[in-house]
């Protein structure tokens, strides 16, 4: 396990060596995620059968989400804690960065249930670039606190109004795909997870293909949410959606 404290590519990167075969990368971007980290660290390598590296990008948390990771000292674990950079979509950007796997994503490292629907992401990329988990499509659901799954609904249906591209699920942050599709699309690093809205659009606007592959997202039951289920502050983050829909839309995706 390596640690990097630069916000850009620090100690620790990508080894000289070639990665393995068919290796799956999956990027947890963190904060405040002591009580589940250890959980989806485990469950990725149970239901994740193809050789898998883990890149944990922290955010320098007061928690020790960090330290909980480094204290595991399993190889398969790159963990880079970030003391001077800050944000989801940033993390994101390092975690690829950092990455080695023939296949890419990440998910939020709450979603305790995402490395169980994962076997069947992959499935699907054999004849799609990319695999977004959703909870719009049948056999999909949302079971969190009903201002946020409101709030989501509202602005899925906007996106796709506005933006189409048959998507139903565009700010889902649950997704795997080819290393390739990034020759094409890179997420832009900016934001929370409306980031995710603008590089789906841009993926199907250059003609990628998008499999949307159903799953139940549930409330969390450990660790500190960032949003916090009040009218207010998701009016504040719809609005932030609400103009990176218009800002994709204007100029065709990042």
């Amino acid at each position: 396990m390596t640690e990097g404290n630069d916000p850009g590519v620090g100690e620790g990167g990508p080894a000289a060596v070639p990665p393995p075969r068919g290796l799956v990368s999956v990027i947890l971007a963190t904060y405040n995620e002591r009580e589940n980290i250890g959980e989806m660290l485990d469950r990725i390598f149970l239901h994740i059968s193809a050789p898998v590296e883990v890149i944990v990008v922290d955010d320098d948390s007061p928690d020790g989400t960090w330290q909980v990771v480094a204290e595991r000292r399993d190889p398969r674990v790159h963990l880079v804690r970030r003391t001077r950079a800050r944000g989801l979509a940033s993390a994101i950007l390092r975690g690829i960065m950092e990455s080695r796997g023939e296949i890419l994503g990440w998910w939020d490292t709450d979603m305790l249930m995402a490395p169980e629907r994962a076997p069947a992401m992959l499935a699907v990329l054999a004849d799609s670039d990319i695999a977004v988990g959703s909870r719009y499509v049948e056999g999909g659901g949302d079971e969190r606190h009903p201002v946020r799954v409101w709030t989501s609904r509202m602005l899925n249906r906007l996106a796709a109004l506005v933006l189409g591209q048959g998507v139903r699920d565009y700010d889902s942050g649950f997704i795997l795909f080819h290393r390739s599709v990034l020759d094409t699309c890179v997420p832009v690093p900016t934001g929370f997870g409306e980031y995710f809205i603008e590089f789906i659009y841009s993926c199907r606007r250059r003609g990628l293909s998008v499999t949307e592959v159903p799953y139940h997202l549930t409330d969390r039951t450990g660790g500190i949410s960032k949003c916090n289920p009040s009218v207010g502050g998701f009016l504040f983050t719809g609005m932030r959606y609400v103009f990176r829909i218009a800002v994709a839309l204007v100029r065709g995706g990042p």
